[in-house]
């Protein structure tokens, strides 16, 4: 009947669509304890992706790097932990989408580490792409219990 099935939106569309976004919110109830008292940025997702653009080869950036920079850009006491988890993700995956479309110009998403310079096993081919990926630019990876992490990634971290 009436019921069309609608198509699942790719991964560039949902990088692509900023809702309402971005907004500051005050931080309330669990969240302050978890958080402190202040106010939240919620970034859009295209924010996310612009900044992960940013990182030269050679150089590294962390998700906390990025929350902060988003906090500095709207005046926010901090940048949402979950959100911008999420849409590093989605920009990680919008730019595999390029580049399986032959798109050389993409997000370099592998430079973009989890704190303590760990590799995101969510992003694209997992820890073995993107460990070679870093090999590749002359970053050393090792494993630290289940974890791969970036050997001396301090030493490469864009200054904010």
């Amino acid at each position: 009947m009436g019921n069309k099935s609608k198509r699942k939106k790719t991964w560039q569309e949902k990088l692509e669509d900023s809702k309402d976004l971005p907004k500051v919110e005050e931080i309330k109830g669990k969240l302050e304890k978890k958080w402190g008292k202040g106010t939240v940025v919620i970034p859009a997702p295209i924010e996310v992706d612009e900044i992960m653009k940013m990182v030269p080869k050679g150089k590294l950036i962390t998700i906390n790097q990025i929350r902060e920079i988003l906090a500095k850009k709207h005046g926010a006491t901090i940048g949402c932990p979950i959100t911008t988890g999420i849409f590093a993700l989605i920009a990680a995956n919008a730019a595999e989408e390029r580049a399986n479309k032959g798109d050389k110009n993409i997000t370099p998403y592998w430079r973009t580490l989890k704190a303590g310079g760990v590799i995101n096993e969510k992003y694209p081919g997992g820890v073995d792409a993107q460990k070679k990926l870093l090999e590749d630019e002359g970053h050393t990876v090792k494993q630290k219990g289940k974890k791969y992490v970036v050997v001396d990634f301090e030493k490469y971290l864009v200054e904010i």
